[in-house]
């Protein structure tokens, strides 16, 4: 298979062995329907050049692509919504090839959901709904022009199977997702090696993580410590983004702290601490004002498990990192969404607070994608904001701290508020309803364009917005 100069194989999971990951091979579907390939994705990886019946080969058949040693499929425990699950691992996906990235030469991994059953599928039929697919690709697009950490959908594949489903229309039509990330490692994935009592598996899962994720760590808690600051980092980022995850299990976390697995996920259509999800989560443990406390959580599982090899006093301090490192990134997170160049800590904090408080004050009326799209660039934008669709809330008495606040500031590259984006009145946003028309306009009448159409407004305002950490993401 023709691969281009900057494709680099690095196939370091499998080199592990059998104890973390187990060969697999992908279904053989009854059709391959190429319905979205990421180019800008793969340029990164060397794989831009292939063809598409190529691409079907690597990502359809998932015929090994050069010097990757073939599907493996990870093992891991975990717990969901705080029950311990050890009957877990890749039940309908796999680590399809490790390779670096051209510049960086970052590790990235290229894992798949629906490639069909493995030792881990329990009961599960191992496939993907293409809706499900089609969700992903519009949750990771958007997450990425918000600057959130996130995985990258590289490929989706329709693979004409007729899927049941018990909590949604069935039979529905079925698809292959491929995505880009960092690490597949997950938080689970040391759980399960705590669980057995293996110290033994457990260093060696630590020297993989340390030299290969986190190199400056010295050990285990050093190592914790960077991944507790790079969870903080997301969740943060996910806060400001307005993001609600829905299913955050100690399986969908991982150890570069990239937000991956998209469910059940919604962003926030105004602000709503309460807001959630997954219909499945009656409890509301996962609600947006929740997910720092979900994520603080996850991190104790993660050091319970560390706590086999390393000593407890030294996995409580890097655990009590969290809280001081959550606070900074939140309000740095604030600061890049308003388009605004970093003042003083206290500056910033007092922004960020009044920020939070004209959200509240806008209520039903003011959604939240529109204030941070109205006000990016700060006072820059305020003619554009007083002369917008959502005027009368702004010029109200609720919203004049936070334009108090906004005075002297200075926008952080300016020159983003000449792009097209900020001409329009209304933001690209993300909210339920629309994701559903997109669904209905495939499913219905098989019309991709409307799909696309939003997968190119998003990408316009992905280098309008200018906050996609490329070293991060």
């Amino acid at each position: 298979m023709p691969v281009g100069p900057d494709y680099h194989p690095d196939a370091q999971f499998a080199a592990l062995g059998d104890e973390f990951s187990d060969a697999v091979e992908a279904a053989d579907f009854p059709k391959s329907i190429l319905r979205f390939r990421n180019q800008r994705a793969a340029s990164g990886v060397g794989l831009d050049g292939l063809t598409d019946a190529e691409w079907l080969a690597a990502f359809a058949r998932f015929d090994p692509l050069p010097g990757q040693p073939g599907p493996r499929a990870m093992r891991y425990h975990g717990h969901q919504f705080r029950s311990y699950n050890p009957d877990l691992g890749d039940g309908r996906g796999f680590l399809a090839a490790q390779l670096r990235e051209a510049g960086t030469q970052r590790l990235l991994d290229l894992g798949t959901k629906g490639s069909g059953t493995t030792p881990w599928s329990r009961s599960g039929d191992g496939r993907l709904t293409l809706k499900g697919g089609v969700r992903e690709v519009l949750a990771a697009a958007m997450l990425e022009a918000l600057g959130v950490p996130t995985s990258r959908a590289f490929s989706l594949v329709e693979t004409g199977e007729a899927l049941t489903r018990g909590d949604e229309p069935s039979p529905t039509r079925s698809a292959v997702l491929v995505r880009l990330q960092h690490s597949h490692v997950r938080f689970g994935t040391f759980q399960r090696l705590a669980h057995q009592n293996r110290p033994d598996l457990l260093r060696v899962l630590t020297g993989h993580v340390i030299e290969t994720y986190h190199p400056a760590a010295g050990g285990p808690a050093a190592m914790l410590e960077a991944i507790v600051a790079a969870t903080a980092r997301m969740t943060a980022r996910w806060m400001a983004a307005g993001f609600v995850h829905g299913v955050l299990n100690t399986d969908n976390m991982n150890v570069t702290g990239e937000s991956f697995d998209y469910g059940p996920w919604r962003f926030l259509p105004r602000n709503d601490p309460n807001f959630t999800a997954a219909y499945f989560d009656q409890t509301g443990l996962y609600a947006f004002a929740r997910q720092p406390e979900a994520a603080f959580w996850n991190l104790q599982q993660l050091a319970g498990a560390l706590s086999l090899s390393e000593a407890d006093e030294a996995l409580i301090a890097a655990l009590n990192t969290f809280s001081p490192i959550y606070a900074r990134e939140l309000t740095a997170a604030m600061i890049a969404r308003l388009g605004l160049a970093p003042a003083s800590a206290e500056a910033d904090i007092g922004l960020v607070n009044a920020a939070f408080k004209a959200l509240a004050a806008g209520g039903e009326a003011l959604r939240w994608e529109p204030f941070f799209f109205d006000w990016f660039g700060g006072a820059a934008s305020e003619a554009r904001a007083l002369g917008g669709p959502r005027s009368a809330i702004y010029g109200s008495e609720a919203f004049a701290a936070f334009r108090r606040q906004l005075e002297g500031r200075e926008p952080d590259r300016p020159e983003r508020l000449g792009a097209a984006v900020f001409a329009r009145a209304e933001p690209e946003e993300m909210l339920i309803d629309e994701v559903e028309k997109i669904w209905a306009a495939i499913d219905e009448k098989d019309d991709w364009s409307v799909f696309e159409d939003k997968l190119a407004r998003i990408e316009a305002a992905n280098a309008a917005y200018g906050l996609a950490d490329r070293s991060g993401i």
